[in-house]
């Protein structure tokens, strides 16, 4: 079918199929047409970061076996709050997350799996279920879809060469041989791409720098907006394929939110768009909705919580200070890079410059406004990334069932850069985002009813979050660290490869 024909993803363009259709039998099929020796399975528990359990495909038979019931696996190793007297849990593969292995010796099929308890039911503090029920819980209530994209932001750090230096703190969209690694950033591109993740660009960042022979350049690969819960899934499978292909290549990519003392950090930018019947109704009239000024007034009302998901090291609050090209106050703005939600760009009114500059002829006018999405521009890579997500899509519901997200909206509204001396005076009646760790819990402890509500984040999660957090003892962080840049990368280096 012609449909598949640019699709890059390997099994659906075999199948001539869309991902979200495989079934049991399809799978079987490209694996024994294929030559496929090995199955792994592959999850994410409480401490966020991928899973493997691998399997070598001893017959038809093993293969219905680990497919129709999946496998046990030690619960007490996985998360904390199981305890190793009763700790086995089901680990169940989805079907629709099948992806080639890109880099294993022996042909592999990949399948992310969720995880269920010994009686069958889904584990209801398993990140990937929390953010499930988030994500169901929000069509419910509001008969609307709500969609994802993120911008994942790194550094490849590797040996230092001196040709063609970029120049420092400016790199963004510089083209090789200006940086040393666009060759790298596409090949995982299309790595990512074959492996299921649809990929809007990817281009280079503002962060670079040399220091101590060594060269750190920052890049950043961003993904088209897409159901929230497959938003999750390619962004841990994009983590996953770089720092694979940084190993083989011998280089170091790390997804902190600092490196060094005044430099940009990495964030993990969010953008949402919300659906209703496959209309984005961001927009109404060529200007943002009611929806859509509820949905900022949700996120503002619970972004001092969401950092407890989002920026979860004591490293992440050394990137969440002025003039670091990352947030630190609770407002909002069009095009505005200094706030904390941000509404980009969206075509609107600007739907004829492809045919103005090259003279089309056409009296149709397309509507881009399907496009326009909003921004949380405050998580960082430390991100337990399926958290995150059901942290935002909760307090988007939160706006939307709150009669009082549109006033909050209008009273947070930024025209002006917060960070310019000359505009200090109007950014002091905005609140400020969680300086430290500990004050994210403080304010998750806070707003913990939200997250809760209709049983989605379960008590539990919430305090073995809040726990985690206060672990750190980061208090007054930044006070404490001014001036003493040994300390600080010493922090840096301990959190360098976090989640």
């Amino acid at each position: 079918m012609k449909e598949f024909i640019l699709h890059s993803n390997k099994i659906e363009k075999y199948l001539k199929k869309n991902k979200d259709k495989f079934t049991k039998s399809d799978i079987i099929r490209y694996i024994t047409e294929n030559q496929i020796e090995m199955v792994n399975f592959r999850y994410v528990a409480e401490d966020g970061k991928l899973k493997t359990l691998n399997f070598i495909i001893n017959s038809i038979e093993h293969l219905n076996s680990i497919f129709d019931s999946g496998e046990r696996v030690d619960g007490s190793s996985l998360f904390s709050f199981i305890e190793a007297g009763s700790s086995d849990l089901y680990a169940v593969p989805r079907f629709k997350t099948a992806f080639v292995n890109p880099f294993s010796e022996i042909p592999s099929v990949e399948i992310l799996c969720s995880f269920f308890n010994a009686q069958g039911k889904p584990l209801e503090s398993a990140p990937e279920y929390i953010l499930h029920k988030a994500h169901k819980k929000f069509y419910e209530k509001t008969d609307c879809k709500i969609k994802a994209l993120g911008e994942l932001e790194f550094y490849i750090i590797s040996d230092s060469k001196d040709l063609y230096k970029a120049e420092d703190q400016k790199g963004y969209h510089t083209s090789s041989p200006f940086i040393k690694w666009e060759k790298f950033r596409t090949e995982a591109m299309k790595i990512i791409s074959e492996c299921g993740g649809k990929i809007k660009y990817g281009h280079s960042e503002v962060g670079n720098f040399t220091a101590n022979n060594k060269l750190y350049e920052q890049h950043e690969i961003e993904f088209l907006p897409v159901d929230v819960e497959e938003t999750a899934e390619q962004l841990i499978i994009a983590k996953w394929i770089l720092r694979e292909l940084a190993n083989k290549q011998n280089i170091q990519i790390s997804f902190s939110p600092k490196i060094t003392v005044g430099k940009a950090g990495s964030g993990l930018h969010i953008h949402m768009l919300v659906e209703k019947n496959g209309k984005n109704i961001l927009i109404n009239n060529n200007k943002l909705s009611k929806q859509a000024h509820q949905l900022i007034g949700g996120l503002l009302k619970l972004s001092p919580a969401i950092t407890a998901f989002g920026n979860s090291v004591p490293t992440s609050y050394l990137r969440l200070v002025p003039n670091q090209e990352a947030p630190t106050k609770i407002c909002w703005g069009d095009r505005n890079r200094s706030v904390l939600v941000r509404v980009p760009l969206g075509w609107i009114g600007a739907s004829n410059m492809v045919n103005t500059l090259n003279k089309i002829k056409t009296s149709n006018k397309k509507d881009f406004t399907c496009k326009q999405t909003i921004e949380l521009r405050s998580p960082d890579g430390s991100a337990d990334i399926y958290l995150l997500l059901a942290g935002i899509v909760m307090a988007v519901l939160c706006g939307f069932e709150d009669k009082n997200s549109e006033t909050v909206a209008k009273e947070l509204y930024s025209a002006v850069n917060v960070f310019k001396e000359k505009d200090s005076r109007i950014s002091t009646k905005f609140e400020h985002l969680p300086e430290s760790c500990w004050q994210s819990a403080e304010m998750l402890y806070k707003l913990r009813k939200h997250f809760e509500k209709y049983n989605v984040f379960p008590k539990g999660t919430i305090d073995n979050i809040i726990n985690k957090l206060k672990s750190y003892n980061d208090q007054n962080l930044n006070h404490k660290l001014y001036g003493k840049n040994e300390d600080i990368a010493q922090l840096v280096n301990k959190y360098i490869n976090e989640k």
